[in-house]
Formats: structure tokens, C-alpha cells, sequence
């Protein structure tokens, strides 16, 4: 009886100008560039990389009910929270909120101000505008 890594072990073709190719895909950086057969794709995104992945931080910062629920109290709340009074409106562990709050600081939502021992969230609108804009463009 053959073993599924036995029957399955010559899966790599030799192409012509020696790269090798797997059989049934279509490796397009092994193509010659003067090859009349390379597909060019029909469609281009207009996003690059680098804008996705900000893009993404950015709306799943958002796509977690504690974080929403976090910034509908900051934005309520005109200027600075303390960090206190965020977790005491929590039925959540003061780490837990930490946690939270340092993701909507990675994406750029809220910030925060140091005042002796306490830290002050607000929300940072430009970055909700962003983000509005990002889901503006995708309709």
C-alpha cells in the first residue's frame, strides 16, 4: 500500500529555462517578461499593501463590542477620561480594558495624556473621520 506522501511526492515540473513549477498552478514570477502567454490581470486594486494594512488595523480596532462600547463613553464624555473611570463603568478587569485601550491606540482612535499616575483617554477624531472615509470608499 502506497503512503499519501508517496503517492503525492512528484508534484514538482520542470518548465522550460529550468525553474521548476507546480503541477495545475499558474506561477506568473517563473514566466519569462517577453512571453506573449502571461496573463495581465483585468483588475489593479487601488489599495496598496501598506494602506490595507493600516486599514484593517484601523476598522478591527473597531469590529470588537468593549472597544465600541470604550469609545461611545469617550466620545460622550467631550475631553479627557481617566483611565479610573473607564474600568469602574466596566463589569471587565482593569488588564482587560488596558488591553482594549492599547488596541484603539495602535489603530490611532483615542490617545491618551499622563497626569501623575493616571492616564486620560479622548478620542481622536480625525482617525473616526478615517475610518468613515475607508468604509465611504468600499460602498
Amino acid at each position: 500500500m502506497t503512503s499519501m506522501n508517496q503517492s503525492h511526492s512528484n508534484r514538482a515540473a520542470s518548465v522550460p529555462g529550468g525553474a521548476t513549477n507546480t503541477v495545475g498552478m499558474l506561477n506568473r514570477q517563473t514566466a519569462p517578461l517577453n512571453n506573449p502567454s502571461v496573463i495581465t490581470p483585468k483588475f489593479v486594486p487601488t489599495l496598496t499593501e501598506e494602506d490595507a494594512v493600516a486599514q484593517a488595523r484601523l476598522l478591527k480596532a473597531l469590529a470588537d463590542p468593549t472597544r465600541l462600547r470604550i469609545l461611545s463613553l469617550l466620545s460622550r464624555h467631550e475631553g479627557e477620561v481617566c483611565v479610573f473611570e473607564i474600568v469602574e463603568s466596566f463589569t471587565l478587569e482593569q488588564p482587560t480594558i488596558s488591553h482594549h485601550l492599547r488596541i484603539l491606540r495602535d489603530a490611532g482612535l483615542v490617545d491618551c495624556r499622563k497626569k501623575g499616575l493616571w492616564a486620560y483617554y479622548y478620542v481622536r477624531r480625525d482617525a473616526l473621520n478615517r475610518a468613515r472615509d475607508v468604509i465611504d470608499g468600499l460602498a
